[in-house]
């Protein structure tokens, strides 16, 4: 085992689930950088290490050093001064300015910030504004230093330690002693891994019941992310036992306990996090109640549909279409599904004039900003998110609930197999006993990110009327997408012929490992080329987040081609500049943006270590501890497409992505895309997706709530 002292130069990649990273440090008496490799998790640059390591030769990378242990230390030397002020740990130093300061003051700089700090006025164009605020910054370090000291004696990196000292203060090193599993459930970011390794430090056993707990609250919110409501007693024993490397017993009782504290409730021999199953409960509940009167008499809703027999932009509906409109007049509740091209759109219009006709006051939301605004400008009315709807911010929540109804007779929901069981639960709160509910969305699209499958477990309980649209209407007959996008959900491989004025395009690439350069040459040449689309403006959907054609991999090879220089702020192992396509990847109340949405930088200050992101014209600002909020987006899971459109697609197909090669992924990739789509790769991936109808099951009971009449 050797010691190696240097400062982060650079960081080539960083794996933000294990910490697993690669980075260029400088080294005394070293010619070159020095690659080190290890577990570094949001190790910034401009970080001084002594790390504890070994050399080795990789085959491919060549020398590297392997870093079993490390920690971080003030720098000792001009450079690494300079490093660490310039790191953005300081507010008001930033690279330009630490090379200023160091320059005036060398070795004494720390001392002086200490102790005189009216000096740095000395430093050219740094005035007293910017000295304040350096001085206010650095405080704040003083104040946490001890935090910082006490928590990297664990292993936990400063952007870590950082987030711990926001959250609990002055308490953080009592809360941290007394049960660090705490920190999984109060700071995102910290999960349980993370703390479990900080309790292993700190001496706790497997078995401790404080790890137990932790650890089954981990597990339930992985299956939630995996979509489920609750868990089977022994699915949950299993996967805790798997992730602690416990005993049974310890287990089962910490799930006892768990149940006597309601802190997990039991129903029926399943188990629930609380919040899911008040969610799903409640649903059930508001759902029936909503159900049992109807909004017109019979005769009433005959009368109203000739309004929306032809519209007043001369639109004629056909008998289905016709019998959806009255439905939503018998009906308190009723679903609209439907494939692209058949008309749910038209539909949508058919019933909004239905229900003018009859003085109705009609609210309009979607899921997503994105999919709000494609319904603001299909109907031209105002469409909201459900959380504008609802009036939520993160000091009150929602504002509109069962205290604060919603005021209106009638609320149309569009992309609702977008609608998770908790966000669809807050909803039904909000809808008075007056309010008539039309629910829309594509049944085939794939489910929610979130927990629940509430637009398919709405539609198989039968309780509630569903009209489906099947006939595609002749101009979209004209769309290879559309029916290509038919063909694929009813199994059958689709049209993949080309030719000069088709919209569906198939590029063979039987290589994966050509396929990425491929793509940039599409997005960046060929395609936009073609049809005249800003570059950034064609969006690669991908069915994973890893690997050669994953999300991640490509794009950095969309930024290196399409926006490679500029200021930058790294976070994470990514580098964010001016122009580059973002998505967050959290929901946000505070600076009320969401999981999904996608923006452009609008500006980056490498002084303040700030950047700018607009969504749809709205300005929101980050801090660099902040950007793991925020993902490139030049290609982006298919999963996280869901309620968008745009108007170029591009979609590797290939076997190495067989794990989720599934009939509803490939289609609601296609269905995304407005003008043209492009699929690249083999067709055996293709055919393997459209074959492979297995879908993960879901655990959720709102079905059989919903036919138990939850009253």
């Amino acid at each position: 085992m050797t010691k190696l002292r240097g400062v982060v130069e650079h960081i080539t990649y960083q794996n933000p689930e294990n910490g697993w990273s690669v980075m260029k440090v400088k080294v005394k008496d070293y010619k070159d950088l020095v690659t080190l490799t290890g577990s570094l998790l949001d190790v910034p640059v401009g970080s001084v290490l002594l790390c504890e390591g070994q050399w080795k030769v990789d085959a491919r990378y060549g020398q590297q050093y392997v870093v079993e242990s490390w920690e971080e230390v003030m720098p000792a030397t001009i450079y690494g001064i300079e490093k660490y002020l310039g790191s953005g740990l300081i507010k008001g130093i930033g690279p330009a300015y630490a090379r200023a300061i160091v320059s005036r003051f060398g070795l004494e700089i720390l001392e002086v910030i200490e102790n005189d700090i009216e000096r740095l006025l000395e430093v050219p164009r740094l005035g007293r504004k910017r000295m304040e605020k350096i001085r206010e910054s650095w405080e704040k370090q003083k104040d946490i230093k001890e935090v910082m000291v006490f928590l990297q004696g664990y292993g936990v990196s400063t952007a870590y330690a950082a987030k711990i000292y926001r959250q609990y203060q002055k308490d953080a090193i009592k809360t941290v002693k007394e049960n660090p599993y705490k920190l999984a459930d109060d700071i995102w970011g910290i999960g349980f891994k993370t703390a479990d390794g900080i309790a292993s430090k700190m001496g706790y056993e497997n078995n401790d019941p404080r790890r137990c707990r932790s650890g089954i609250l981990y597990t339930l919110n992985r299956l939630a992310e995996e979509g489920h409501v609750y868990a089977e007693p022994e699915q949950l024993v299993t996967a805790a036992k798997e992730l602690l490397q416990a005993d049974e017993e310890p287990i089962r009782k910490a799930i006892a306990d768990m149940i006597e504290a309601k802190d997990l409730i039991a129903d029926n021999d399943v188990l629930y996090l609380p919040p899911f199953y008040h969610a799903e409960n409640g649903s059930a509940k508001r759902l029936t109640s909503l159900l049992s009167e109807s909004l017109f008499s019979d005769m009433a809703a005959e009368e109203a549909v000739p309004y929306g027999n032809q519209s007043n932009n001369g639109i004629v509906y056909d008998e289905v279409q016709q019998a959806a409109i009255k439905q939503a007049l018998e009906s308190k509740v009723m679903v609209l599904t439907g494939g692209p091209g058949t008309g749910k759109t038209t539909t949508t219009q058919g019933i909004i004039a239905a229900f003018k006709s009859r003085g109705m006051q009609i609210l309009l939301a979607a899921p997503t900003g994105r999919a709000a605004k494609r319904m603001t400008e299909a109907t031209g009315m105002e469409a909201k998110t459900i959380h504008r709807l609802l009036e939520y911010n993160p000091m009150d929540g929602y504002k509109r609930n069962d205290e604060n109804p919603l005021e209106g007779d009638a609320l149309i929901v569009d992309e609702c197999s977008m609608i998770d069981i908790m966000l669809f639960y807050n909803l039904m709160k909000a809808i008075p006993a007056n309010m008539c509910l039309i629910l829309v969305g594509d049944i085939d699209q794939l489910p929610s990110v979130g927990a629940g499958n509430v637009l398919r477990d709405i539609i198989d309980s039968q309780r509630i009327p569903v009209v489906r649209l099947t006939r595609i209407f002749r101009q979209a007959q004209t769309s290879r997408i559309v029916m290509n996008a038919h063909a694929i959900n009813a199994g059958r491989f689709p049209n993949i012929s080309n030719g000069k004025d088709t919209d569906f395009f198939f590029i063979k690439a039987e290589d994966a490992e050509a396929i990425p350069q491929l793509i940039v040459s599409l997005v960046r040449d060929r395609l936009s080329r073609a049809y005249s689309y800003n570059p950034k403006e064609i969006q690669v959907l991908t069915p994973m987040q890893r690997g050669n054609v994953g999300a991640g991999n490509l794009n950095t090879e969309l930024q290196n081609a399409l926006n490679p220089s500029g200021e930058s702020l790294t976070r994470g192992g990514y580098t964010f500049r001016r122009g580059d396509k973002v998505m967050q990847i959290r929901n946000n109340y505070d600076k009320n943006v969401f999981n999904g949405d996608i923006g452009y930088v609008n500006a980056v200050d490498t002084t303040e270590r700030t950047l700018t992101v607009i969504y749809d014209g709205r300005l929101v600002e980050y801090d660099v501890s902040e950007l793991d909020e925020l993902t490139l987006a030049y290609a982006v899971t298919i999963h996280k497409s869901q309620g968008s459109e745009f108007p170029v697609v591009v979609i590797p197909v290939t076997m190495k992505h067989f794990v989720m090669l599934q009939r509803n992924l490939i289609y609601t990739g296609i269905t995304r895309a407005k003008k043209i789509c492009v699929l690249v790769g083999t067709t055996k991936a293709l055919a393997y997706a459209i074959h492979n109808q297995t879908v993960s099951k879901r655990n959720t009971k709102l079905k059989e709530r919903l036919n138990n009449n939850c009253l």
